[in-house]
């Protein structure tokens, strides 16, 4: 087994480990802060179904964003379902055999990466073009979106102009599944593509790329609107954030 293989096969385990210990700590931290006051977005539901219903447009469509500015809506929305395209393709490498549903997204995962790149790009702009954003606009969030685009440049870089092996990366992560390690390809643009694919893991549960979760557990998406109907206390032993319902 060489060097570098041995390298990877230690930087998956960590930052698999670390993603994994980071989202259940902050999913937990989620659940159980209190939320004494019903404070949700108006117009709000009346009725756990509407709130059900609010949730789906919200994880789906990104109705409020929508509302709120068409175009970073449309990066926004495009970015995220060309990533979730992209993600489903590369299970591929982690099933044997290959499921069917896996098999029919491959061609268009392929150009998903496209669409992924011009929703990335559209979001930086932004960050760039729109003062107010510019204003509220960190290092951090710059870098985030970089290492985004450096994950998708890599990514197209390996199918549409290097290539590699791609027997031996799915003998690689099936080895990793099953402690059952195998020789990873010495492919350069890889290897960069992989390091900055575990860094993503790594820094993931603890930056502002961990919004998805928190939407669940957010008082202005997830309450019933009853503050009529029924009495809320304000206490510090107020119900937690995941029990608004």
């Amino acid at each position: 087994m060489s060097l570098l293989t041995l390298i990877f096969i230690l930087l998956f385990y960590a930052a698999i480990a670390i993603m994994l210990v980071g989202l259940v700590y902050k999913i937990r931290l989620y659940a159980f802060t209190p939320t004494p006051l019903r404070i949700p977005t108006t117009p709000a539901p009346t009725t756990r179904s509407g709130v059900i219903v609010r949730l789906f447009f919200e994880v789906f469509l990104f109705n409020s964003l929508f509302k709120a500015n068409k175009w970073t809506w449309l990066f926004g929305w495009l970015f995220h379902a060309a990533l979730l395209v992209v993600l489903l393709r590369h299970l591929r490498y982690f099933t044997d055999p290959v499921w069917g549903w896996v098999s029919f997204v491959q061609p268009y995962g392929k150009y998903g990466a496209f669409i992924m790149l011009f929703g990335l790009c559209g979001l930086w702009a932004r960050r760039f073009l729109v003062d107010r954003v510019r204003y509220v606009s960190s290092p951090s969030d710059h870098l985030m979106l970089a290492l985004l685009i450096g994950i998708g440049l890599t990514g197209m870089g390996i199918k549409f102009v290097t290539g590699t092996d791609i027997v031996a990366i799915k003998a690689f992560f099936l080895g990793l599944i099953y402690f059952d390690w195998q020789p990873l390809p010495a492919d350069w643009l890889l290897g960069i593509h992989l390091v900055l694919v575990v860094l993503l893991m790594i820094i993931f549960p603890f930056s502002k790329l961990l919004h998805a979760p928190g939407l669940f557990f957010s008082p202005t998406r997830n309450q019933i609107d009853n503050p009529r109907e029924k009495r809320h206390s304000s206490n510090a032993s107020a119900t937690p954030a995941g029990r608004n319902w």
